[in-house]
């Protein structure tokens, strides 16, 4: 919507879109076009609606080409800072700032399963089930791992019950209180002899029942002391995994790519920048980012030559995406010359081939003989 007068005469994106678009005088749709069509069509609730579950049938389409072994779902939350009267924009004490709080369910490979916008004001784990639901639903007929992780606020009794009866197992931040913290005593007392550079590092396992669980869960702590600290640190995660505690702790920690994801989003596709006046505007508008951001997550993970599978979003939309051209119009085709800058022309077939060979093969017909 931002780029969209630009985007109206950039002659590859006019060939993307066809039809009048395509010929020489004429352009793509304009900034009111496009903003009719996303505020007036995408926001209306049947369509916005399914606008929301088809990052979901996207990735389902990838599994379907590339079966999954495992399934690993990271929950966590964002800002999204607001600077005009947007409806349902609130102040946030803890980010300290009027803004957006966003909900996001990530999968192992980065791809973005669901993402909810919600009010500023809203808890970092409000409306877990509407963004968890759909995604539970769409795996519960696979005999696989499945797998989850959060961090403190999503550490609810609910949650883990759910995750429980539906055979997920799951390692989940939980604070630090009295209770736990009388359990690993033995671990607060600092080591004997000279502080090492290296952190000596402990773990403790055991049962702890809150009182709002219905049963004792299992929880991992550990302990960490750093030279020249004179407190230890100090985690606890529930989980119901049957790991040793050094391995439930190094699975916990994986989550931390899901921040990463969330930074890539913000910084490549830029989907804080919600600007629309009403709630549900802007709910379309994440939507749509939420979109560009697995297309983008899908060219990196299934496209890219293993030389460059570890460029990041940003890196792949300024040495990829935005990449000069000269356009030669002949009479019945279109020829885009490209920059060698970052992409030689041997990489770039690499790329394109790959994409080519990715197309799910048409149902074979049934019922037919030769």
């Amino acid at each position: 919507m931002n780029d969209a007068e630009r985007l109206a005469v950039d002659p590859a994106m006019r060939h993307v879109v066809g039809g009048r678009a395509a010929q020489a005088d004429k352009e793509a749709a304009s900034t009111s076009g496009v903003g009719r069509f996303e505020t007036d069509m995408l926001s209306d609730r049947c369509n916005l609606t399914a606008l929301m579950h088809l990052s979901g049938r996207w990735i389902d389409k990838i599994h379907r080409r590339q079966p999954l072994q495992e399934l690993i779902l990271d929950m966590d939350s964002f800002v999204s800072e607001t600077y005009g009267e947007q409806e349902g924009s609130a102040y946030n004490g803890h980010f300290a700032c009027t803004c957006y709080h966003p909900l996001f369910l990530f999968n192992q490979f980065g791809d973005l399963e669901y993402a909810m916008l919600r009010r500023g004001n809203h808890h970092s784990a409000k409306f877990w089930r509407r963004v968890l639901l759909p995604v539970i639903e769409r795996y519960r007929q696979m005999d696989i791992p499945k797998l989850f992780r959060g961090d403190a606020a999503f550490a609810l009794p609910k949650l883990m019950r759910l995750l429980e009866d539906e055979g997920y197992q799951y390692a989940i931040r939980i604070k630090a209180n009295a209770v736990l913290e009388r359990e690993i005593e033995h671990l607060l007392i600092r080591p004997v002899g000279r502080p090492s550079r290296k952190p000596k590092v402990f773990y403790h396992s055991f049962r702890y029942q809150a009182k709002s669980w219905q049963r004792a869960r299992r929880v991992v702590a550990k302990v960490e002391w750093h030279a020249g600290e004179l407190f230890p640190r100090i985690g606890f995660i529930v989980t119901n995994l049957a790991k040793h505690s050094k391995n439930v702790v190094r699975f916990y920690n994986g989550r931390g790519t899901a921040e990463q994801w969330i930074k890539e989003g913000k910084n490549a596709v830029k989907w804080t920048k919600l600007s629309c006046r009403t709630f549900k505007d802007n709910q379309a508008r994440l939507q749509l980012f939420a979109l560009a951001y697995n297309l983008a997550n899908f060219l990196r993970r299934l496209a890219l030559p293993k030389e460059i599978e570890h460029w990041s979003l940003t890196t792949l939309r300024e040495k990829l995406v935005k990449t000069g051209a000269k356009v030669v119009r002949h009479a019945k085709y279109v020829t885009f010359q490209l920059a060698e800058v970052a992409v030689p022309r041997r990489l770039f077939a690499a790329i394109l081939d790959r994409i080519r060979r990715l197309a799910i093969p048409p149902p074979r017909a049934v019922g037919t003989c030769d």
